[in-house]
């Protein structure tokens, strides 16, 4: 940003002082020292003013770009807010709106994260439920097979063979 300062600054500074060397060339003869003094007045004021001027209108794109900065970081709350009324305003409220789109869609997807988060636990919960029971069947199904194996080993064992 230090560079659009000096660029207008500079260019207002060299206008004064081609208008001040314009003066000087056209009224050298007539020139008394209370005119020089006032002509190194006028230029450091031309050169202050130049430095102003260029702060002035540096500064909404020194801050829309601060803000943009910000924004794509992640902090969707920032907005910029100028006082002016041209085209940099212009800019910054489409600045505020995108701001305030991307923060409205990154809240969407958040939410929506939770509900599928909610989703995929509820039916995770049902599945583990169900794994539940199907085991609980098949231990009653294992101790009822060991059950009836026992049966099955006691009535070999009684059952006399006929060749006694």
């Amino acid at each position: 940003m230090a560079k659009q300062i000096t660029k207008i600054a500079v260019s207002i500074i060299l206008v004064g002082v081609f208008s001040i060397v314009v003066f000087i060339a056209t009224t050298y003869q007539q020139l008394q020292l209370s005119s020089y003094i006032i002509l190194a007045l006028l230029f450091v004021f031309m050169f202050f003013f130049g430095i102003a001027t260029g702060q002035n209108l540096t500064y909404p794109i020194k801050k829309l770009l601060n803000d943009a900065t910000e924004l794509s970081k992640g902090n969707f709350s920032s907005r910029v807010y100028l006082e002016s009324q041209d085209e940099l305003s212009d800019l910054a409220d489409a600045f505020n709106k995108i701001a305030e789109e991307l923060q409205e869609s990154s809240e969407q997807a958040a939410n929506l994260e939770k509900s599928v988060a909610v989703k995929v636990k509820a039916k995770t919960q049902e599945l583990e439920e169900t794994i539940n029971a199907l085991e609980q069947k098949v231990r009653n199904r294992t101790i009822e097979l060991e059950r009836l194996m026992k049966e099955q080993n006691k009535e070999a064992v009684i059952v006399p063979s006929k060749e006694e």
